[in-house]
């Protein structure tokens, strides 16, 4: 299956415009790996670079943090959302209700 994950609020804290000290959550970024280590495809999707921040490129500073946080993924994707077979957000499927479902 293709997860896509959304990352502010979901994979780590949202801080408006304050990305680069957003924490992790653990816990789900544990749920996620195991779910790439399943085989799965997983995607990471995030505004960044959209909206209050559009033009700015996030690529490079987002990509520092997944790695430091030991997040697995397959493709990150900033400044746009796409659609997938399952869409784990925190305005679509909650992940709120994804992960507690998971545990």
């Amino acid at each position: 299956m293709i997860y896509c994950f959304d990352l502010d609020g979901t994979l780590c804290e949202k801080r408006h415009l304050d990305y680069e000290n957003a924490e992790p959550f653990r816990d789900r970024i544990e749920i996620v790996n195991n779910l790439y280590d399943d085989g799965h495809t997983i995607i990471i999707e995030t505004a960044r670079g959209s909206g209050a921040t559009k033009g700015k490129d996030w690529d490079n500073i987002t990509k520092e943090q997944l790695v430091g946080w030991g997040m697995k993924y397959h493709t990150l994707r900033t400044g746009i959302k796409f659609s997938a077979d399952v869409y784990v957000d925190d305005l679509g499927v909650h992940s709120e209700d994804f992960f507690e479902e998971t545990k």
